[in-house]
């Protein structure tokens, strides 16, 4: 299948040929040690099943040019320098920006991009023959701090019962973290806008019959329990796709399960090592995905009551537009106190409805840093300067937010002080670390605009 090259080693699949460069740089170097050339042969191993989940949709690249153990950036734009038999498609985004996006057909494909460090699948929520239509509802169930696996497992349960009132078939999966995916295929019949409306629905419909266990609430100081992000289904984002690698010390994946496996399950049996010989054994559970395509029209009448009821939107991510019919979007952590007046639109007339008052949390910044252990190592540093407020903290009042930039991420770290007596509460301080990787061109841009 390969022979080996001085500058790489070139892969023969299916009669093309990709070369792996820099075959034995360390990609995974702690519970396990994967050189790059192992991650794609993992993933030549499991092409059957992370083909189809990646297969006619345009990718975004999700770079870990250094490894797992180093920060990725994003690359939404094909390299210049890719082969002639690698397919592309022009996606748009909310930004009004278009790209030129690698769609991966088959195992040469895969490994192409694997390549360039891609040890993560991105796909859209869309096939090339109609982009502005999703053909997948995308269920993200978000365990916030402390969570048992337990709980997500009995959420996922919830989910399932759900989609199958509602006339869908959901397809379960690890996260490959500490959550789970659960995915339904749809008609290509509704916009991105559609979609997103009936994944709210269902968050908030989840979040009714297991208030204890689930929440659709967007801002994470309001959040208990597992967070529904209905904001997945939102146009621009993407999840990581069945078989994906993470990057987790033990090289963890994204595994396909069928529903009867998820009560004795374990995130961490599914790893590199392993799945290859899963997907020789019981074959891929999502085989029969794509001929499952149901209706969104049951879940859109659950949107419409929930309106008529007086739920207005949700919050969108913070990249999108003002949208119609949004309550304002800011975090609790800086409302003014006083009630709000959120504009709903109606079926033909806009109405008004008053929302309640939404309580300022405390949240102080005490670590930014594109490197998560260092941030991790700020919050240590803050805890031992200030040790009675941090007696005081719980789980949940510590929130490690994963901060996306135009290009590059970086670990917010931020401590909710609504448990900690007002007189021994810290005031802000200077973040330590302070590396934001974003501050200067938010800084440049707001100069700009004078």
């Amino acid at each position: 299948m390969a022979s080996k090259k001085e500058k790489g080693e070139l892969l023969t699949i299916d009669g093309r040929e990709v070369r792996v460069t820099n075959p034995e740089k360390p990609y995974f170097s702690r519970d396990v040690k994967l050189s790059k050339l192992d991650v794609v042969k993992y993933y030549m191993a499991v092409a059957d099943g992370a083909v189809r989940g990646a297969r006619d949709r345009p990718n975004m690249l999700k770079r870990f040019v250094d490894g797992a153990e180093k920060p990725p950036f994003y690359q939404k734009r094909a390299p210049d320098n890719r082969p002639d038999w690698l397919r592309t498609v022009t996606l748009s985004f909310p930004s009004g920006r278009t790209a030129e996006e690698v769609v991966v057909d088959d195992a040469a494909g895969l490994a192409w991009i694997v390549n360039l460090g891609c040890i993560e699948l991105h796909p859209h929520a869309v096939r090339t023959n109609d982009l502005d239509h999703p053909d997948e509802l995308r269920i993200d169930l978000d365990p916030g701090p402390g969570v048992e696996w337990d709980d997500v497992r009995k959420v996922a349960m919830e989910a399932k019962a759900l989609l199958e009132e509602m006339g869908l078939r959901g397809w379960p999966k690890t996260s490959g973290s500490r959550g789970m995916h659960v995915n339904a295929r749809i008609q290509q019949r509704w916009s991105f806008t559609e979609v997103r409306r009936a994944a709210l629905a269902f968050s908030r419909e989840i979040e009714r019959r297991a208030p204890k266990l689930a929440t659709s609430k967007w801002w994470k100081e309001e959040r208990h329990g597992v967070f529904l992000d209905y904001n997945q289904n939102a146009k621009d984002r993407t999840t990581c796709s069945a078989y994906s690698i993470r990057p987790l010390p033990d090289a963890r994946v994204s595994a396909p399960l069928r529903w009867e496996e998820i009560a004795d399950c374990d995130p961490a049996d599914f790893t590199v090592l392993t799945m290859p010989a899963r997907l020789a054994k019981i074959g891929d559970p999502n085989e029969g995905m794509d001929d499952a395509a149901g209706s969104l029209e049951q879940l859109l009448e659950l949107a419409a009551r929930d309106e008529a009821a007086g739920l207005g939107d949700a919050p969108w991510p913070p990249h999108f537009r003002k949208m119609e019919g949004e309550a304002p979007r800011v975090a609790p952590s800086r409302a003014k106190g006083a009630a709000k007046t959120a504009t709903k639109a109606g079926a033909k007339a806009k109405k008004k409805t008053t929302a309640k008052p939404r309580t300022k949390m405390p949240l102080i910044v005490v670590a930014n840093s594109t490197d998560k252990e260092a941030a991790l190592a700020g919050l240590e540093r803050w805890k031992a300067r200030h040790p009675r407020a941090a007696d005081h903290l719980a789980v949940d009042d510590v929130l490690v937010d994963s901060m996306r930039g135009r290009s590059t991420t970086w670990t917010r770290i931020r401590v909710n002080l609504r448990n900690v007596p007002e007189k021994i509460r810290p005031a802000q301080e200077t973040p330590d670390p302070d590396d934001d990787p974003t501050r200067a061109w938010r800084e440049a841009r707001t100069k700009a605009r004078g």
